[in-house]
């Protein structure tokens, strides 16, 4: 059972930027995937970015390519979303999920987009204002 949670939300200015962190209870976190999604009000959710196991492999959604970063501390237990030039469509509540693999799983941008996560946070608010 692995136990995430989230932080660094809030409300911030159309244009700024936020750094979300998530936190997870298990030793054995770098054996899992890890992204962060999103869910704004009346819409489905959706995933954000994902990284691979080691980091060296990442997924980004088309909306946020080039403004998001994903990043991970496995010495830590924490995956990061570093969020820039935020716009008010950002507006949503973030979650982070996690997905153990098996060893040789093959981790490329589409895979892992397309996972099972089967770990979540309670999510944390982002609010952009304009």
């Amino acid at each position: 059972q692995v136990s995430l949670v989230e932080s660094g939300g809030g409300l911030v200015q159309a244009g700024g930027s936020l750094r979300l962190s998530c936190a997870a209870s298990e030793r054995t976190f770098s054996g899992h995937v890890m992204a962060w999604f999103r869910q704004a009000p009346g819409k489905e959710r959706e995933i954000v970015a994902a990284i691979s196991r080691t980091g060296g492999s990442t997924y980004y959604a088309t909306s946020v390519k080039g403004r998001f970063t994903i990043s991970r501390d496995n010495a830590k237990n924490t995956v990061y979303l570093q969020m820039n030039s935020l716009n008010p469509e950002d507006t949503a509540v973030y979650s982070c999920a996690a997905s153990r693999v098996a060893g040789g799983y093959y981790e490329s941008p589409w895979a892992l987009a397309h996972l099972n996560y089967d770990y979540w946070g309670q999510g944390t608010q982002v609010t952009v204002s304009s």
